[in-house]
């Protein structure tokens, strides 16, 4: 291949390199020790050095060298594996360039001019792409050192050492699109590692003797150790990206779906240290998860409460501006850009350098100084704001006709009601008010005063850090949050710190009209939403009657509607039935459209895939933050299987309802992280008595116990009278704020990294179950042994991974609830090694009639059960059986 041209003293170049042709010009020459018989120490001691040194010879032991006649100086400007693959460049050269440099008098007009048309024709090969010798060396490295096909990409080289008894071997890691590889070659010892991502059941740093700092990566049959990379850090990250990406694309079952932000772009370095970068702002600010990172920039943002100017840096999303504070919790905002007015630069001074103000509704404008490329921010701004508006018109626009069922005055049905057909004709009239608003007065009425003290502290933060979205954010606000937002707030505050508000405004009467289309829908999904309809808060007013119970239906069957790939999920009738509390009926819609998809992203699903990463997430910092309960418990999982529960429902099933409440307060303000730090503080504080308990029921009834009796205001006084004693009482209030003075350094950024390593744990676990289950349900039908239906298992899978790696782009296989399945391509390309006969000329013939024999449904997908069945008949049957079956590839349906 053609290489940039490389400058090499003649003296140096021949020490290591042999010259097999000379024309006058040009020098074609071969690595010595190359080709050597006998094992000669010279080429062995050269192989070594090409290896630690990684040079190019190792594995191009052929070049080609320009050396103009009186220079002392050569350059390389061609490098081949074989002697044809170098002689095909040679001859380019004699026949298109030799005879035209003899009219050259000059020897650097002879350089000048060669080097030029090599770079030329690399330009041409590369499409534009600078410098890609590197990275083109590397990938024909990596395809003749394992063999893989052109399509599997590199992502990434890395040099580190592969620890083998205790000895390590230096080498390359080469990172694709679907396979680890490692390769060392010294003093004649050859080292070859192909590991696919799709056995990498996980990922860390562990310490190996007097190696502190060792990237260990496991499969399911053992487990390897790297070290010494350039940046451990680095190599971690990308290494668990790709497993992460990899196991989303060939583990179908886990309904999770590939990043928006890698669909549609080449996966690459850069795109993966993009992607990372977008879920961490996405996290950080609690974002959609459509939304991609367009600009950063470093600036400094002026804060009226600091009276100074805060610096920090200013993401840039598709339809977000975000600052966050370089100093954590000092300050951040999120400004969406339905809201901004105007964005326009200021005049420069020495005193405000490259300003740019953000007017927003409200009569309210941020100003930022320092912006790095000020003039592009703004054009790129100017042009998402331009488009926002026009698809915000547009929407309104073909919703403006639509009336929306909606009541001006809530319906409400009395217990003596008795008119059956006034309740149907009211069930979906969509109601305007909170439902706690009907039972106002039940409420005592000492709580008017503590309601008043909340909302006089909340007025005087609005007038100091404004009010809304845009809102300045800082600790003070978490604190504030923590003594429990006032019931007459709560849902306007809600809305406004979860974002859900901009959802809600973009899209005006579409709740009305999926609850239209919802009406009369059956599905699995409506089927359990109605069996847990009742069950949710059954001993609250608001739910004890048909308009509490309609409302949460209305609400349910809307986003089961609404977003089909999750529908509905045991633990969002508890969530959904607390915001209706609240909020109106159409806000808690947008409340738990922004939980499900935005802050809690793949929880709510049949497998709960995101709950359990959160669940085995939440062990390891129990192990590193809480040390002294994992001193004297050394099996956690039990305890951290408990937090699934309070993960799933954010501790509404497990505390009671009014301190529930103040936690859901919390978590629009915080998001994730604050139920990480509650539940790693109930476990601190309850480290004594779980260290003396005696097994895990007994740990789990001092947990329940000590949640239960977890209080609030207004729940202390309602209590004060049912019993003569008082018990003791941990307040939401004090255990809320331990709980953010002690894990408050906890980031979203942590937590995203952790999330990716554990979900490749969760993510092989399900595999793992998904096979058990295969093969437990054939086992009874078939007389294949365990272990040959575990072959045969993972035979399947391997066809079904090689068509997601290499196959034309659309892979119609995939995974059911009876393991891997296989289309026409994939059943014929296996065939020939399932099959007891040896292939012919009708192989493909008979694989098809096979294949259309044993596809009774018609659904152009074979089954691991209808394989298994297939195999046990010409292996295990008799002989009568097995002619039978040879003689139905003769008659329809196989024709």
């Amino acid at each position: 291949m053609w290489l940039t041209p490389e400058e090499v003293p003649v003296k140096s170049a021949l020490k290591l390199w042999v010259t097999e042709k000379y024309n006058g010009f040009f020098l074609l020459q071969r690595r010595r020790g190359h080709g050597d018989t006998g094992g000669k120490f010279t080429g062995m001691l050269v192989g070594a050095l090409d290896t630690v040194l990684d040079s190019n010879a190792r594995v191009t032991p052929f070049r080609i060298v320009l050396q103009a006649p009186g220079s002392q100086v050569s350059w390389v400007i061609a490098s081949g594996a074989s002697l044809e693959e170098v002689k095909t460049h040679w001859c380019w050269l004699e026949v298109n360039l030799l005879d035209s440099l003899s009219v050259f008098e000059n020897k650097d007009d002879i350089t000048s001019f060669v080097n030029g048309k090599i770079k030329g024709l690399i330009a041409d090969e590369s499409g534009g792409q600078q410098d890609p010798e590197g990275y083109r060396e590397a990938v024909v490295r990596l395809e003749q050192r394992f063999g893989l096909p052109p399509r599997e990409k590199l992502i990434a080289r890395l040099t580190c050492c592969l620890w083998k008894t205790h000895v390590p071997r230096q080498g390359w890691m080469y990172l694709t699109h679907n396979h680890m590889a490692f390769y060392s070659y010294l003093l004649g010892k050859e080292v070859k590692l192909l590991l696919p991502w799709a056995e990498v059941t996980g990922v860390e740093r562990v310490c190996v003797g007097r190696v502190t700092d060792v990237l260990r990566v496991r499969t399911r049959t053992r487990q390897r150790d790297f070290s010494m990379f350039l940046s451990m850090d680095d190599a971690m990250a990308t290494i668990t990206q790709l497993t992460d990406l990899a196991l989303r694309r060939v583990l179908p079952t886990a309904g999770l779906r590939t990043p928006h932000t890698l669909i549609h772009t080449a996966l690459t370095k850069r795109a993966l240290e993009d992607h990372a970068l977008t879920q961490d702002v996405l996290s950080l600010f609690g974002l959609p998860r459509t939304e991609s990172v367009c600009e950063v920039r470093v600036c400094a943002l002026w804060t009226p409460h600091l009276r100074s100017h805060t610096h920090g840096t200013l993401y840039a999303t598709d339809s977000y501006l975000c600052f966050s504070s370089r100093e954590p919790g000092v300050c951040s905002l999120i400004i969406p850009l339905s809201e901004v007015l105007s964005v326009e630069k200021a005049e420069t001074s020495s005193v405000l350098p490259d300003p740019v103000i953000v007017s927003v509704r409200g009569r309210r404008a941020f100003q930022m100084v320092g912006v790095c490329d000020r003039d592009t921010l703004l054009e790129a701004v100017t042009d998402r704001l331009r488009m926002l508006r026009w698809k915000h018109a547009i929407y309104k626009g073909q919703h403006s006709q639509h009336t929306p069922l909606i009541s001006p005055t809530p319906y409400y049905t009395f217990c003596y009601d008795t008119d059956g057909e006034a309740d149907k004709s009211q069930r979906h009239v969509i109601s305007t008010r909170p439902l706690i608003s009907l039972n106002q007065s039940r409420m005592p009425k000492h709580k008017t005063a503590a309601e008043r003290r909340k909302e006089a502290l909340w007025e005087e933060r609005f007038e100091e850090f404004g009010r809304g979205t845009h809102m300045f954010r800082t600790a003070c606000l978490h604190k504030l949050v923590a003594m429990g937002i006032p019931e007459s707030l709560r849902g306007d505050l809600w809305l406004t710190l979860s974002d859900a508000s901009s959802e809600l405004a973009a899209h005006p009467g579409y709740y009305a009209q999926l609850v239209e289309r919802s009406l009369g829908e059956v599905t699995v999904a409506t089927d359990e939403i109605e069996r847990d309809l009742h069950r949710s808060l059954p001993e609250h007013p608001a739910f004890q009657s048909p308009f509490g119970i309609d409302a949460l239906r209305r609400v349910l069957r809307a986003y089961a509607h609404h977003n089909t790939h999750i529908g509905y999920c045991q633990s969002m009738n508890i969530l959904a039935s607390v915001l209706l509390l609240y909020a109106k009926e159409e806000e808690a819609f947008w409340l738990l459209a922004t939980v499900c998809e935005r802050m809690l992203p793949d929880y709510f699903n049949r497998q709960v895939i995101g709950a359990q990463v959160d669940q085995s997430v939440f062990e390891e910092l129990l192990r590193e933050r809480v040390p002294d309960l994992s001193q004297n418990v050394p099996d956690l999982s039990a305890l951290a299987s408990v937090s699934l529960s309070w993960f799933l429902t954010l501790f509404l099933s497990a505390l009671p309802l009014a301190s529930g409440v103040c936690v859901l307060d919390g978590f629009f303000c915080l998001g994730a992280r604050l139920i990480f730090q509650l539940a790693l503080c109930v476990l601190h504080t309850n480290t004594h008595t779980l260290c003396s308990s005696s097994d895990e029921g007994h740990a789990l009834m001092i947990l329940t116990s000590f949640l239960e009796q977890v209080r609030h205001d207004e729940e202390e006084c309602a209590c004060a009278d049912e019993a003569a004693v008082p018990a003791e009482h941990t307040h939401i209030t004090a255990l809320l704020k331990e709980a953010y003075e002690r894990y408050g350094d906890i980031s979203a950024r942590q937590l995203e990294r952790l999330r990716c390593r554990h979900r490749i744990q969760v993510l092989q676990s399900h595999e793992d179950t998904t096979k058990e289950n295969a093969i437990r349900l054939v086992t009874p039908e078939v007389s294949l042994s365990a272990e040959e239906l575990s072959d045969l298992y993972d035979f399947i899978k391997t066809a079904h991974l090689i068509s997601v790696y290499w196959g034309d782009g659309v892979c119609v296989s995939g995974v059911c609830g009876e393991g891997y399945q296989l289309d026409l391509p994939q059943f014929e390309s296996v065939y020939a090694a399932l099959s007891p006969w040896q292939e012919g000329a009708h192989t493909d013939t008979v694989a098809r009639r096979t294949f259309t024999l044993l596809d009774q449904n018609q659904t152009n997908l074979l089954t691991f059960t209808q394989i298994a069945h297939w195999l046990d008949t010409l292996y295990r049957e008799e002989l009568n059986v097995k002619i039978k079956w040879l003689y139905r590839l003769h008659i329809p349906p196989a024709l």
